[in-house]
């Protein structure tokens, strides 16, 4: 079943698709859709980053001390709060000595996933971590980073010896051992953001789409129908919020599991 373009995927093809289309062709690549080289899942995630950069460029001109305003406040809040659930909490906590200095990447992560999960929200939108290449990027970024973070402080060696576990007869089977599990990262951090989000998605349609018709449904049965018709009109308040609840939970997790493998990795007695 080909999937409906999004208006935000054909105004993006509009003035980069002809650009990206010749790009695929000199790879070898053949786009699904030649009309629309770019698909949803891409032109979500540009929209994403230019709405997150206009976002942070208003906040970052109206940031104070003396007098922060309601969004500040909120985004400080992502940051440290009372309950140690901030980004930088969850570094400090975890991390110990230097951590602040990891915070501008595992900070834009969450936020990209954040508000990549939120945007469907809107009308007309979709949440780019819907699609599985979307979350497989963000574990790439993740797996690649933990350990280049481990290789930086440690050395090669030093860090190396740590895939061949504490005796020299048991290494062969630990650096078996020690590999998979850290693909089982990779694989555990795309597929619990991919299927949440997705399934989170598909409900959301489907519930809006029975709420519409039950609310038309009601309105032609009567007086008492037309007096019950909005009350149908309420269920996608429901949805929305469980919908914006799911996409904070798998922000949160998706912050707090690479801060984990972080500090493994940078951990002194690595």
């Amino acid at each position: 079943m080909e999937e409906s373009i999004l208006g935000i995927t054909k105004l993006v093809n509009a003035g980069f698709g002809k650009p990206a289309l010749a790009l695929l062709g000199i790879l070898h690549i053949h786009p699904s859709n030649s009309a629309y080289p770019i698909p949803n899942h891409i032109a979500m995630e540009f929209l994403v980053f230019v709405l997150a950069a206009v976002f942070f460029l208003w906040l970052r001109a109206r940031l104070s001390v003396e007098n922060p305003g309601g969004t500040q406040q909120v985004m400080e809040l992502l940051l440290r709060n009372p309950m140690s659930l901030g980004v930088a909490d969850l570094l400090e906590n975890n991390v110990g000595h230097g951590a602040m200095k990891y915070l501008p990447v595992i900070g834009s992560i969450g936020l990209f996933v954040l508000f990549s999960n939120l945007i469907s929200v809107l009308p007309g939108l979709a949440s780019p971590t819907a699609e599985v290449s979307v979350p497989l990027g963000c574990a790439i970024v993740v797996f690649l980073y933990y350990h280049w973070s481990g290789l930086k402080k440690h050395g090669p060696v030093h860090y190396g010896k740590h895939f061949l576990g504490p005796s020299l007869a048991l290494s062969p089977l630990m650096v078996v051992v020690e590999t998979f599990s850290h693909l089982a990262r990779l694989l555990s951090l795309t597929v619990r953001l991919w299927v949440n989000m997705m399934v989170s998605e598909l409900l959301y349609g489907i519930f809006l789409g029975l709420t519409l018709a039950l609310f038309l449904f009601v309105g032609k049965l009567n007086a008492l129908g037309y007096a019950l018709a909005p009350l149908p009109l309420l269920a996608p308040v429901i949805f929305i919020i469980l919908h914006i609840f799911v996409a904070f939970v798998q922000a949160f997790v998706f912050t707090i599991l690479p801060v984990i493998y972080l500090a493994g990795a940078v951990a002194e007695g690595h």
